[in-house]
């Protein structure tokens, strides 16, 4: 049998809309232009304030790099907006397995971040007074960067199984990036080491960091019940609501995607892409806004900024 070996992938857009691609890209163009910015001014805040260079705020900036950067929504920013503006659709292996290296490089790093986030407020609630000598700077600056070298140790073996592989069929990408579950479905050769390798990552790293997360949110609730107060509990709990709804908006998307990508038969490829879309760039987009208007410090000085700018 004769197999052809195709030198590109072919990104998608949304199918069956190229008419009105140009249209597209405006919501598009202003939630990219929206996270960079709100991400921007976040970290901006967090470095010009000497009273924010606290444990807490400290892990938000590294939330905000992820996201910005080489991050989440510059890695899919390029290849999107290039579909949608000029149709183009090529894209070279090597270029596709670097992309996806790193979104899932950035969205790995996102979850151990996160984690780190709740073990901050695990520490803050449940152990307050030693909770500067427990997270002192030395020690965050080393969380942040093992954070970084599991995402890389974790995500560096998908570029080199696929490339391991031929490509055969038609190439064409379901959406206007690349992910290891769209391209190893184009590989012509035996994908399990990809299947089991993807199910093991989905394990030791989401869903390790969602379970520990959890655990650590029930060991809070534990403490904050013992409070005696209502207004003690309450004041506990708010200072944990912005990391609360940032995990949710992490993971649900991700979740949802996951179930839909491996168990759910849609003939509309349209909701497959939307929900891939929402995974990817809604996180960036509301991470800034859900802190800006959740956590009071990071609000009034963003107000301060804006104010001063205008």
């Amino acid at each position: 049998m004769l197999i052809f070996i195709h030198a590109v992938f072919y990104l998608t857009g949304m199918p069956g809309q190229e008419d009105v691609y140009v249209w597209i890209s405006i919501p598009f163009c202003l939630v990219y232009l929206t996270s960079i910015l709100g991400n921007s001014v976040i970290l901006f805040i967090i470095k010009t304030d000497p009273t924010l260079h606290e444990p807490m705020y400290i892990f938000l900036s590294m939330l905000a790099i992820t996201d910005l950067d080489l991050g989440i929504s510059i890695s899919t920013m390029t290849t999107t907006l290039g579909v949608f503006w000029f149709n183009s659709r090529e894209i070279s292996h090597d270029a596709c397995f670097a992309q996806l290296f790193f979104i899932h490089l950035f969205m790995g790093t996102e979850s151990t971040v996160l984690l780190c986030m709740g073990f901050d407020r695990f520490v803050a609630i449940c152990n307050p007074l030693r909770y500067k000598s427990i997270l002192m700077p030395s020690r965050i600056a080393k969380m942040g960067l093992v954070s970084l070298l599991r995402g890389v140790a974790l995500i560096l073996p998908y570029p080199i199984i696929l490339k391991q592989h031929q490509y055969c069929h038609n190439n064409i990408l379901s959406n206007s990036y690349c992910i290891h579950v769209d391209v190893m479905k184009m590989a012509c050769s035996d994908i399990r080491v990809n299947i089991i390798y993807g199910l093991f990552l989905a394990l030791a790293s989401d869903g390790l960091d969602f379970l520990l997360i959890l655990l650590s949110y029930i060991m809070i609730l534990k403490t904050v019940l013992i409070i005696t107060s209502p207004e003690g509990c309450l004041k506990a709990l708010n200072t944990s609501i912005s990391h609360i709804c940032t995990v949710l908006i992490f993971y649900m998307p991700g979740i949802v995607t996951s179930v839909i990508y491996r168990f759910v038969k849609i003939s509309s490829p349209l909701v497959q892409i939307v929900v891939g879309y929402v995974h990817l760039l809604i996180p960036p987009l509301m991470n800034p806004i859900v802190y800006s208007i959740n956590t009071k410090p990071i609000r009034v000085r963003i107000i301060k900024f804006f104010t001063k700018a205008v």
